[in-house]
């Protein structure tokens, strides 16, 4: 039994980009699906997809790199932990390196990205934080 499953999603991506690889496969469920489709909105992979399986189902991510092979994702940090939730209202949410990096918020809303966050108007648990 894993107790963090979405610091082991962040792991898995952070390994495969050590690693240079086109895509990473992870344990799919509601929650990494949702965090897939922020990093995609905000422009951190190129895309994602559920592939059916059995006993379970898989999310592959296309990883992104730039046009000389650099890394798009520099760092990928888990902020909230299962010992310890981290949760942030509308007014203290901070710019992650003034701008250019994001945080991922799971929402009343659904998980949005801190700037999807803002324009909507609410606040909710910092899953991670992108740069």
């Amino acid at each position: 039994m894993m107790t963090d499953p979405i610091a082991d999603m962040l792991t898995r991506i952070r390994n495969a980009l050590q690693i240079e690889r086109p895509f990473v496969d992870i344990p799919a469920s509601k929650i990494k699906t949702a965090i897939a489709g922020a990093l995609q909105r905000e422009g951190y992979i190129w895309d994602y997809e559920v592939i059916e399986d059995t006993p379970q189902n898989v999310l592959r991510v296309n990883l992104k790199y730039g046009p000389n092979g650099e890394r798009v994702i520099q760092r990928i940090v888990r902020e909230s932990k299962p010992g310890r939730r981290h949760y942030q209202d509308l007014r203290s949410m901070p710019e992650v390196l003034q701008g250019l990096g994001v945080s991922i918020l799971s929402t009343s809303k659904g998980v949005l990205s801190n700037r999807e966050a803002k324009k909507e108007g609410v606040g909710g648990e910092l899953l991670c934080t992108i740069w």
